[in-house]
């Protein structure tokens, strides 16, 4: 693991992360460590949590890879929907899944697709993500009589970990994973960049153009950059300072 700003970042591949998730002993919540949300979690009681060895936080976007690298570090991106969709590829019967989140009509297609490609999975139950968190017995209680291994949770950040949060240990779920809009890039509603773009490191880029609403949010991710700033200063002056007292 890496530190950023507090954070303990996954530095293997992508089959490394899932070797790890699919392999662990405990509880584990698997977070998309995407500047936005890293930023946008750093303030909120979670916070604690995602520094926790019951988090994996994968280096989702160049916005914390390229800090860490500047920290001397040797890590690979890995996007949310490419571990996501790894996951997908390694589950069995044995493996019950739950679903929540996207709308109705996102998930119903959703759900149509993934049982279509993924013959082999057991989906244990699903529900959309339109809910108060608060106040969401029902739910909880399906989840709980339905007892899933694994629950994908497509709500967007935060709201997604904040539900994670406050219900893993209640849940009978072995892995938690916040999975954005991937319903919707499943379900061909949505659209995901280009390969080309993909690998260029500018579907932040493509996602603001596609929806210039976004651009409202990517304030976090400046924000996050400032605060990489500091943490990387922070980290060369402990280096500074260790050198000179060796």
């Amino acid at each position: 693991m890496y530190f950023l700003c507090g954070y303990r970042i996954f530095n293997g591949t992508i089959d490394e992360a899932v070797n790890k998730v699919m392999n662990a002993n405990d509880k584990i919540h698997i977070v998309s460590g995407n500047p936005e949300v890293l930023y946008g979690l750093y303030n909120k009681f979670i916070y604690n949590n995602f520094t926790s060895k019951s988090s994996i936080i994968i280096p989702d976007g160049i916005g914390v890879v390229k800090p860490l690298r500047l920290k001397g570090h040797d890590i690979q991106k890995i996007a949310g929907i490419d571990l996501f969709i790894k996951l997908l590829d390694n589950l069995d019967k044995k493996d019950s899944v739950y679903f929540l989140g996207a709308s109705d009509e996102v998930l119903n297609i959703f759900i149509k697709n993934v049982r279509k490609k993924y013959k082999n999975i057991n989906i244990a139950g699903y529900h959309h993500g339109y809910i108060d968190i608060e106040n969401c017995d029902y739910i909880i209680n399906d989840i709980k009589s339905k007892q899933p291994t694994i629950i994908f949770v497509a709500m967007g950040s935060p709201k997604q970990e904040i539900f994670i949060t406050k219900y893993m240990n209640e849940l009978p779920c072995k892995i938690f994973m916040g999975v954005g809009g991937s319903f919707d890039v499943i379900s061909e509603t949505t659209k995901r960049a280009p390969l080309w773009i993909i690998n260029s490191n500018l579907e932040w880029l493509y996602r603001i153009l596609k929806e210039p609403v976004r651009i409202k949010r990517f304030k976090k991710n400046i924000n996050f950059i400032f605060m990489c700033i500091k943490d990387i200063y922070i980290s060369n002056i402990r280096g500074l300072h260790l050198s000179n007292n060796t």
